[in-house]
């Protein structure tokens, strides 16, 4: 792919990001599978099922634009993947596991949110109003689940939180 102008730019961007997307799709069942803590388990899972929604609004912005999303496949997902994929075959404290699981899934969030912040200018720049509000959505659901990850790490006012009871025992 040749990138002469922003549209083209914008084009590999939600590529990039349907290719991270899919990937997390078959990734996350395994997240919440190894997880014991229970609100991080659901944590996973809702954020399977929003992660399936970010592959449709993705599809609905690619008929808007008229644009395939079929291309590379995301290297730097795949490597973040790779990386949880390696926790996932760790032995130890089921404490410990849940907090590496939380800090691989955030770098997670933390290239979602760097990837649909970069797309959403773009869509800005290009005047693609429905694009940009879409990209900003999803943003905005990437951005509450590293919150929720954070304080599941954290606990709240009221309770240890994963990390915690992981350094105490």
């Amino acid at each position: 792919m040749q990138l002469q102008t922003l549209n083209d730019l914008l084009t590999e961007q939600l590529q990039d990001l349907y290719s991270a997307e899919t990937q997390l799709v078959v990734a996350l069942p395994k997240l919440a599978a190894a997880s014991s803590h229970e609100e991080l388990r659901d944590a996973f899972e809702h954020h399977l099922q929003e992660t399936r929604g970010h592959v449709s609004r993705l599809d609905q912005i690619a008929g808007e634009i008229g644009i395939s999303l079929q291309g590379e496949e995301c290297k730097g997902m795949a490597g973040l993947i790779r990386e949880g994929d390696e926790i996932l075959s760790m032995q130890g404290d089921p404490m410990v596991i849940d907090a590496a699981l939380i800090a691989a899934a955030q770098r997670v969030e933390h290239y979602e949110i760097a990837a649909y912040g970069t797309a959403k200018t773009l869509a800005d720049q290009l005047d693609l109003g429905e694009v940009k509000s879409l990209l900003d959505e999803t943003l905005g659901e990437e951005g509450k689940a590293d919150k929720l990850l954070t304080s599941i790490a954290t606990g709240g006012m009221f309770k240890s939180g994963v990390n915690e009871r992981a350094a105490t025992r």
